[in-house]
C-alpha cells in the first residue's frame, strides 16, 4: 500500500461530485505530511505523469479544481466517463515517463577516440585530483 492510497479509498467511499479538503484534512488521511511541494500549484495539476498522489485522485476518478494554496484548500471534482484517463493509458508500460521520453534517442554522436571520462582542465593550481 503506498503512502497516498488512504486518499483513494477516502475519495472512493465520498463518492460525491465534489469533495472539498484543506491540506490539514488531505494530510490527516493519508497519516503524513504532504512534501515541500505542494506549496506550487503544478504540483497540483491532473497530469499524470506529474507526481504519485496526482495518479491516486485520477484512479479515484476525480480532478483537483479552485487549488487555493494560501489558504491551503483544494476541491477534488468526480470527473465523466469522457474526460477520464483511457485505460489504455493507465496500463501503459511507459507509464510514469513523460510523453517525449526519448524523442532525442540517437541525436546525438560521439567522435571516435573521445573519451567523455577524460578530464577537460588540467587539475586547478597544478595539483592532481
Amino acid at each position: 500500500m503506498g503512502k497516498y492510497d488512504p486518499l483513494k479509498t477516502f475519495l472512493l467511499a465520498a463518492g460525491a461530485e465534489e469533495v472539498p479538503m484543506t491540506f490539514a484534512e488531505i494530510e490527516s488521511v493519508i497519516g503524513a505530511s504532504l512534501p515541500q511541494s505542494q506549496r506550487f500549484p503544478a504540483w497540483w495539476s491532473n497530469n499524470p505523469w506529474n507526481n504519485v498522489m496526482t495518479e491516486v485522485w485520477l484512479d479515484a476518478g476525480y480532478r483537483t479544481e479552485r487549488v487555493d494554496i494560501a489558504g491551503r484548500r483544494v476541491v477534488f471534482r468526480r470527473v465523466s466517463d469522457t474526460e477520464a484517463t483511457p485505460p489504455s493509458d493507465r496500463n501503459s508500460p511507459r507509464r510514469g515517463r513523460h510523453p517525449a521520453w526519448g524523442a532525442m534517442r540517437g541525436t546525438v554522436r560521439i567522435a571516435p577516440g573521445v573519451d567523455l571520462t577524460e578530464p577537460l582542465h588540467e587539475p586547478w593550481g597544478g595539483e592532481e585530483w
